[in-house]
């Protein structure tokens, strides 16, 4: 089919796709007689061990960031709102309630419906359920899975609350055309030449973890430009839900070149490392799944993402590098005559120092920084209006915050300060425009 040649169906399949990678796990282990009524009469008790494998691989996959709501929801009870480009996709039931759930699942239909995004009824999913990255999950940890949820996580009979995605977006028969057309399928494969920590790194990445679905930049269709390193387009950034999720490829600018692999495997236990801390939609990320990673496969992530070469750069940074002398200084006006530099002493300095280095474990370093010398400025810009936290996980510091500051910054003042963070200390990127400050605040604040 030509996509191209062929408007309104290549208008409906666009449909498909919602943003939203995360989903995290706050899975409560029932009691005997409760994990009784949860398990269908098809699903046999599994082993302890499988049962905790599937436990991990639940949290591996993230599976309640979308499936429970917020504000104290009943885990995997559904009813999260999605934000896409085509209206709010409501997260479904996944408990083994089977009335409201999947109770009455068959192992057959539950890796059908990771996989394929068929439903048991048939009923085509919303790929918001990234079963584009799914597909890859192995058989074995696929069973382990429906094992675990089918008797380990309570039954809740709540229904899912219908999606708001409005005509001609609803027809979900149009779904079928998106699948065929652009959801790969098979399980992952190692590669005969790469070792066997790549290949675990890979395989977490590319399946359980999905780390595409945000990082990974969308086509015409709103579809993942790549599943795997073999396009270039692979993790090189994309936005979702007005947060830039950053380049992972080895880009010495705004990717993951100048971290080093202990670095990234501490990002995903703590979210610190190499002055870098998360933020944003990563926050809960971590806090609710990839903290929970053993060691060893933080560090097959970590492998894994230092192999790939660097894609879209964006962005330089030149330790101890005279700011006057970067191209984005524009005029060149000494720092004390700056809007940029005084709203920077006098707002910011305070927790990321005169020199942009941060405070370690507490507040990040702002010289060269890959967030900062990323070309889109989106969650740069969000986090000066809104604020933000870093995460608060077993292993890592204390949650650390910092404030939003719609209230007390002009779009100008927000811009100009983010101009010369981007200029400074041997950073060098493109300027902030108030145009990009006031755009992003009033699609944030519909």
């Amino acid at each position: 089919m030509n996509l191209h040649r062929t408007p309104s169906i290549r208008w409906l399949i666009a449909c498909a796709l919602s943003g939203g990678c995360a989903f995290a796990l706050l899975f409560v282990l029932p009691t005997p007689d409760e994990a009784a009524v949860a398990a269908p009469a098809q699903a046999p008790l599994p082993d302890y061990a499988t049962l905790a494998r599937g436990e991990y691989i639940a949290k591996a996959g993230d599976c309640a960031g979308c499936h429970t709501a917020a504000q104290g929801g009943a885990p995997l009870a559904g009813g999260l709102g999605l934000a896409s480009p085509f209206g709010t996709i409501m997260s479904s039931n996944i408990t083994p309630d089977r009335q409201f759930g999947i109770g009455q699942y068959s192992y057959e239909d539950f890796a059908r419906a990771l996989r394929e995004g068929v439903a048991r009824d048939g009923k085509l999913l919303y790929p918001a359920m990234p079963y584009a990255s799914f597909a890859k999950i192995s058989d074995d940890d696929m069973r382990a899975l429906y094992g675990y949820v089918m008797h380990r996580v309570v039954p809740v009979a709540k229904p899912t609350p219908p999606s708001d995605v409005a005509f001609p977006f609803n027809q979900r028969w149009a779904l079928r055309y998106w699948q065929l057309a652009f959801a790969p399928g098979g399980v992952y494969k190692p590669r005969a030449d790469r070792n066997t920590q790549w290949n675990r790194g890979a395989y977490l990445v590319q399946s359980l973890g999905h780390c595409g679905a945000c990082h990974t930049p969308r086509g015409a269709a709103f579809q993942e430009r790549g599943y795997d390193e073999s396009s270039k387009s692979y993790l090189t950034g994309s936005v979702n839900d007005h947060w830039f999720a950053p380049n992972l490829t080895g880009d010495k600018g705004s990717g993951l070149g100048r971290l080093s692999a202990a670095d990234i495997a501490s990002f995903l236990k703590t979210g610190h490392a190499g002055g870098v801390i998360a933020y944003g939609s990563m926050v809960e990320q971590i806090e609710d799944s990839s903290q929970y990673l053993t060691d060893e496969d933080a560090q097959a992530i970590a492998r894994y993402l230092k192999s790939l070469p660097a894609q879209k750069p964006s962005g330089t940074y030149t330790p101890n590098a005279d700011p006057a002398r970067a191209s984005v200084n524009g005029n060149r006006v000494p720092d004390e005559l700056s809007l940029g530099f005084n709203v920077y002493r006098s707002f910011c300095a305070r927790c990321h120092r005169d020199d942009g280095m941060g405070v370690p474990n507490a507040f990040p370093s702002l010289a060269g920084n890959p967030s900062v010398l990323t070309e889109d400025t989106t969650s740069l810009i969000r986090l000066l209006v809104e604020g933000g936290n870093s995460p608060a996980t077993l292993t890592g510091p204390p949650r650390q915050s910092m404030p939003g500051f719609v209230g007390t910054l002009a779009d100008v003042q927000i811009a100009q300060v983010l101009t010369y963070i981007r200029s400074a200390w041997g950073n060098n990127a493109q300027p902030v425009t108030a145009n990009d400050v006031s755009t992003l605040r009033a699609e944030l604040h519909k």
